[in-house]
């Protein structure tokens, strides 16, 4: 049966936090500087003087039902130029009412509570402004409610006036119709003495209403006031301070995160364990640090030392067992690829050298630094003596000699630094080798994830990797079709299995396998000396033709003649008698 492939997801989730974890250095510093600049600007540009004050108030409209219209109104009123002018012309300012509308706002903290804010050069200057707003709205409001009062007032004097022409109407009719004597209509008179009636007390309510309206509304007058007297607002330094830095760090932090996010995306540089292992076509053997940094290097040195160490006899143990020249080729990681050679080189009580060929150098310095006993030969030197050990040491960055890298080793080991190169160039690694024919013994990954667990071991790479050199005889420089037809036929069940597994089934091909030569046929005799054996030379035996049998006649038995069978014998045995003579 078979199954389609595994789609590979659009953003790898544990990738992406593996590199943003990996790039911390980033986004703390990215959140460090935006708590420095937020703190920097509370010094250098601190808050201006600010005066606030708070009024009541009354709505002649209001009700408990109310969402905050109201107050959301006065605020509005509040920014306008007609305010600002008042309140302007008050202070006996020239400033424009733009320019200072810019100065103070509103907030509305309850239905019926407002807050004025104002800023201005000095603490006196912004009490003032804001007391000269406080007081310019309160007149506006109060002159704003009296003249909805006097409107509503008039429109009432109005329908008064109308009703009492009416009524002026009506009993001018009553008059008529009751100077006809005897003549006059009854019902007539009923009718008009009702609507006088209604026309009477509408007169009446409307000159209480009128009444009242004139009035106006002292409510809203007395109760619209400052309850909060202007006052200057102390200025909290550090609590202004703490403030904008911890806004600043929060922007960096988010920003710095964001761009380790956006680079882990669009650079594809792989960071796991399997990745590495996937794209570089070889198992990961063991991982080191990173070199300490800082304060760090006075309590992790020894233990990135001991680590090296540890990993550097793993090496020792293979190369002792074959004798094909090994190198440590490294990418991104130039430094511990160097510290690395020197520790096997150590390993091998001296009778190894290393060839530095390391663009910078590395091995020689550190050498130097060290004063170690390691011998460190160039890439042009002489060739090794036939009981010396060479650990070629060289690079497969951007720009790298391929050629040369056969010199260095017939093997190599990779010293590649997590996250440094991309999915394109570990490809390129990897192709490049295997046309130079140099087997990846395996991956020593420097400064990986702490948190990464997953395997980086290549299960159908077991001709080429530590654990399957047990199997190998110690004679073995190199992966040999021939010698090697297990491992082979191990490759080919494992890569069908796996191709049965992960890919659309194919036409499954036989692994090419060597054909003996044929035996060595023995030289031709010269001419003239060919013998020709006895058998060759003997007569060529003369057979009797086959004749046919003769008809029996009938009857033949009765006469006594011999049977068909015996005739035939009877010539046979003459034809022999006379060949033998």
């Amino acid at each position: 049966m078979s199954t389609s492939p595994e789609t590979a997801p659009l953003v790898d989730l544990q990738r992406l936090f593996v590199a943003i974890r990996r790039r911390k250095r980033l986004w703390l510093a990215t959140a460090l500087l935006g708590l420095i600049a937020g703190a920097a600007v509370a010094v250098v540009l601190p808050a201006p003087p600010t005066a606030v004050t708070k009024v009541i108030v009354v709505h002649q409209d209001d009700s408990p039902t109310d969402s905050g219209t109201l107050m959301r109104t006065d605020v509005a009123v509040l920014s306008t130029t007609q305010i600002a002018e008042g309140a302007l012309k008050k202070l006996g300012s020239t400033e424009s009412a733009e320019e200072f509308m810019k100065n103070y706002a509103g907030l509305g903290l309850t239905n019926n509570v407002m807050q004025i804010t104002v800023k201005a050069k000095s603490n006196e200057e912004a009490v003032a402004q804001a007391q000269a707003l406080a007081d310019v709205f309160i007149a506006d409001h109060v002159r704003r409610s009296q003249a909805a009062a006097a409107a509503q007032s008039k429109a009432i004097l109005d329908q008064r006036k109308n009703a009492q022409d009416e009524l002026t109407k009506v009993d001018q009719q009553i008059a008529d119709e009751t100077g006809k004597g005897r003549n006059a209509n009854a019902s007539t008179l009923e009718g008009l003495y009702g609507r006088r009636a209604a026309l009477a007390s509408q007169i009446s309510d409307f000159d209480s209403r009128a009444q009242q309206a004139g009035i106006g509304s002292p409510q809203v007058a007395a109760g619209t006031q400052i309850v909060d007297a202007p006052r200057a607002l102390p200025k909290a330094f550090l609590k202004t301070t703490a403030t904008n830095a911890g806004i600043g760090f929060a922007l960096g932090l988010a920003l710095g995160i964001a761009f380790a996010a956006i680079g882990a995306v669009s650079r594809d540089r792989p960071v796991l364990r399997r990745e590495i292992s996937t794209h570089l076509g070889a198992s990961v053997l063991a991982q080191l640090p990173s070199k300490p940094r800082g304060p760090a290097r006075l309590w992790r040195r020894s233990r990135a030392v001991s680590e090296r160490k540890r990993v550097a006899t793993t090496l020792v143990r293979a190369i002792k067992k074959d004798q094909p020249q090994v190198s440590l080729l490294e990418l991104g990681a130039p430094k511990v690829a160097a510290a690395l050679a020197v520790d096997i080189a150590e390993e091998l009580d001296g009778s190894a050298s290393v060839v530095d060929d390391l663009p910078k150098e590395d091995v020689r310095k550190l050498v130097a630094e060290t004063k170690s006993e390691v011998a460190v030969v160039g890439a042009g030197d002489p060739e090794a003596a036939p009981d010396e050990r060479r650990i070629g040491v060289g690079t497969v960055s951007p720009g790298t000699a391929w050629t040369d890298l056969t010199h260095l080793g017939q093997e190599t080991v990779l010293v590649v630094k997590a996250g440094h190169a991309n999915t394109l160039w570990l490809h390129t690694v990897a192709r490049q080798l295997a046309d130079q024919q140099i087997p990846i013994v395996g991956v020593v990954l420097v400064d990986p994830d702490p948190r990464d667990k997953s395997d980086g071991t290549l299960w159908d790479g077991l001709h080429t990797a530590l654990r399957g050199r047990a199997k190998a005889a110690p004679s073995v420089h190199r992966v040999s079709v021939v010698e090697h037809e297990d491992r082979i036929d191990e490759l080919a069940a494992r890569i069908a299995e796996r191709v049965a597994v992960v890919e659309p089934p194919t036409r499954r091909i036989a692994p090419v396998r060597p054909v003996a030569p044929p035996p060595a046929k023995p030289p031709l005799p010269e001419p003239g000396k060919v013998s020709v054996p006895d058998h060759l030379d003997a007569p060529t035996k003369k057979f009797a033709p086959v004749k046919p049998p003769k008809r029996p006649t009938p009857f033949k038995r009765d006469h006594g003649e011999p049977t068909h069978k015996g005739e035939l014998n009877a010539g046979l045995e003459s034809e022999k008698s006379a060949e033998v003579s």
